[in-house]
């Protein structure tokens, strides 16, 4: 089967999309005061007034902004400036270290120290830096210490999830999450492709190596998400935060680690062959159990008998998809290219808000309009990696492969 990257439709609309989606969040997305806000369906702030600003959202947008100042789109650095210094200047904690989780009005909401915030301010410094940004190696030394003194696990090769602001162990040091070291894990390659240090590569490697080599291997194949302090499977797991701790097994990290996987393969030589079959089994096993196959998208979660639990479709996984079937049709042989339709066809006909503009987060079972956990618009790192990803040759991170295509 022909590939559709190979056709110029294809990668036009590719290109209209990722342009569109900068201009819908760079209209509306920019607080003043720092930080982005989170937009409604229409574009709008959600709550101008009594916005609170996660880390996790500025680190974004400052990567996202990053690619768009790589790639000579006018207005994109002064939205990298914009989040890092709010990164810099609100979110850094000048007492104890650290990065709190979120802010209001300069003043921190949440606290905590958390994994996940702190691997997406290391991807902003390691993107920033690639564009030349004044704050990037400050905070990318910072971002490193940090990682290293008070989250990196040695004996487990992987990072612990949470503290406090002064650095006590939340819910007694117990809990350990995939998810954190997943973006960890595209964070250390991005630090690695920024700076050419070496332990960077080595710590994603280890990561890789327990939740996917490990864990995920002796699981089907399927991504566990939580798991005890000495990284112990925890399959009864529950908090009621569904968006950053569901229950059961997710598609769609496990689409997304297929990409990294591969991606971890080619920056360490190609040298070790279980990545690859990883990736390979992580799509085919993601897409059988999570794909729905009579109205089409991706279930969020299954529970342990691979029965759908959380039956809405988002727009996340569609993007992972969408990135690693890419990835494997260009280091794979096989038949990825089917998969990369059926996953665009369901974006383009039931995610692309072509009225206000802007992605769909949230869909229900049968793709109609839904909020349940997403009440807005309020990201675009997803979407826009899914779109220009596919452009580019799978050879590292997508800034990379923009500044090697120049």
């Amino acid at each position: 089967m022909d590939r559709w990257t190979d056709k110029l439709l294809h990668r036009e609309w590719l290109w209209g999309q990722a342009e569109a989606l900068w201009d819908f969040f760079q209209k509306g997305f920019v607080d003043p005061s720092g930080g982005f806000y989170d937009l409604a369906p229409s574009g709008a702030p959600l709550d101008a007034a009594g916005q609170v600003h996660p880390i996790h959202i500025a680190a974004r947008a400052v990567h996202g902004f990053a690619i768009g100042q790589l790639l000579g789109r006018p207005g994109s650095a002064s939205v990298v400036d914009h989040g890092m210094e709010m990164l810099w200047r609100q979110h850094r904690d000048t007492a104890h270290g650290g990065y709190f989780w979120s802010m209001r009005g300069g003043v921190p909401v949440d606290a905590n120290k958390q994994g996940y915030g702190h691997a997406f301010v290391l991807l902003a410094a390691s993107s920033a830096k690639l564009v030349g940004h004044p704050l990037a190696d400050a905070m990318l030394g910072d971002i490193t210490e940090v990682l290293n003194a008070r989250f990196w696990e040695p004996q487990f090769g992987a990072i612990a999830e949470e503290f406090t602001a002064d650095w006590q162990p939340l819910e007694g040091g117990t809990y350990r999450g995939q998810n954190s070291n997943m973006h960890l894990t595209e964070a250390l390659m991005a630090g690695f492709e920024a700076t050419g240090e070496a332990e960077y590569l080595a710590k994603a490697r280890a990561i890789a190596e327990r939740v996917i080599g490990q864990s995920a291997r002796a699981c089907g194949w399927r991504v566990a998400e939580h798991f005890t302090a000495d990284w112990t499977l925890d399959r009864d797991y529950y908090h009621p935060n569904e968006m950053f701790r569901p229950a059961g097994t997710t598609p769609g990290h496990a689409l997304e680690w297929a990409r990294l996987i591969l991606q971890l393969w080619v920056l360490d030589g190609k040298r070790e062959a279980w990545m690859v079959e990883a990736a390979q089994g992580l799509f085919t096993q993601a897409m059988a159990l999570g794909w729905d196959q009579a109205k089409g998208g991706l279930f969020y979660t299954l529970d342990w008998e691979n029965r759908p639990a959380k039956r809405m479709k988002l727009w996340w996984p569609l993007c992972e998809a969408a990135a690693a079937a890419h990835w494997l049709n260009e280091l794979v042989p096989g038949e990825w290219e089917a998969d990369y339709r059926r996953i665009w066809e369901v974006i383009g006909a039931h995610f692309v808000d072509r009225q206000n503009g802007g992605w769909y987060e949230e869909r229900t079972e049968d793709l109609a309009p839904s909020y349940e956990i997403f009440p807005g618009k309020g990201d675009i790192y997803h979407a826009l990696q899914a779109c220009l990803i596919p452009l580019y040759p799978a050879t590292g991170s997508l800034t990379r492969a923009i500044l090697s295509a120049e």
